[in-house]
């Protein structure tokens, strides 16, 4: 519906008010604070994304995600027997077996995320990057992180864009859709709101904040403007559509920030994994250093904590 699209002008100054708000404000404490720490658990994809991934710490990612916070540490808040973890793992597309099968051998059914579409630039063929696609879903990945092509964005290319995302949708099968916007990368906050909605019309179940690998990543402001468009396309479709952040969200006060953004844009029923992700890949570290304080009431040691 470009009709919806040109129309759009987004508030800057008003925005940026919003999140200063955000910010501002004072983090729950004690109990409260670790309730909401564990809660934050079941959201992160805990990723892995570098250069020199190998099967082994993608086992160990797997192993972490399965239990993210020590046993000795759960039973003193008597959540041991909650089957806490975290909410997928993600890896390139070349690590999606290495992911299934780790997840396999430790009995559980955690869903495994991919990367594609070229990522994180997304500047390859179309067909290349469809065939990512389809490759990592043939080897087990049930959600699929794909990349747009910020130059239909910076270009106005709305019905160009919106095509390419129904061609993402088609070749993911059914495996989830979370389309990657790269708000950094985009100009301003209106093609922020532009490329959120068209990425929704064109059938996706999530949209995300970053790749991880732009100069600036996920911000309140970017993401006031996402949620938003996914309230907007709520309330004129009835279709949710989820949130995901990712990139430089690294400590625990931070993921408090983002559940508390959450809750207040769109409500308690966004807040399950089904509705809300956080893409980190050493956030989950700082949770478990905050959840030790609260036990031990003392800060663990790195050998404490171990990946």
């Amino acid at each position: 519906d470009l009709s919806w699209i040109s129309k759009v002008q987004v508030n800057q100054p008003a925005v940026l008010r919003r999140a200063e708000q955000i910010q501002a404000r004072r983090t729950v404490k004690k109990e409260w604070q670790a309730a909401w720490l564990l809660k934050a658990v079941t959201f992160i994809d805990l990723t892995t994304l570098a250069g020199d991934d190998t099967s082994s710490n993608v086992q160990r990612l797997c192993y972490k995600a399965k239990y993210p916070i020590r046993e000795d540490l759960l039973k003193t808040l008597n959540m041991h027997d909650k089957g806490l973890t975290t909410a997928a793992v993600c890896v390139y597309p070349a690590r999606v077996c290495d992911a299934v099968k780790a997840l396999k051998a430790a009995g559980c059914t955690i869903p495994v995320a991919s990367v594609a579409t070229g990522f994180p630039a997304g500047q390859t063929r179309l067909k290349t990057r469809l065939e990512e696609i389809r490759l990592a879903v043939e080897d087990g990945a049930t959600e699929i992180d794909v990349v747009i092509n910020r130059t239909l964005v910076l270009t106005g290319q709305w019905e160009a864009l919106y095509d390419e995302i129904r061609q993402f949708r088609k070749a993911c099968g059914e495996a989830h859709l979370k389309t990657i916007l790269a708000t950094g990368e985009l100009g301003s906050l209106t093609n922020v709101y532009k490329a959120s909605m068209i990425a929704m019309m064109a059938g996706s179940d999530f949209i995300k904040t970053s790749t991880g690998k732009e100069t600036v990543n996920a911000t309140f402001p970017v993401a006031i403007v996402m949620l938003r468009a996914i309230r907007d396309f709520f309330w004129k479709t009835g279709n949710k559509v989820g949130f995901k952040p990712a990139g430089g969200i690294r400590n625990a006060k931070d993921s408090l920030a983002w559940l508390s953004l959450v809750k207040e844009e769109l409500g308690d029923e966004w807040l399950t994994p089904e509705l809300f992700r956080i893409g980190a890949s050493t956030l989950l570290s700082d949770i478990e250093r905050q959840i030790y304080h609260h036990v031990t009431g003392r800060y663990a040691a790195y050998h404490d904590l171990p990946m």
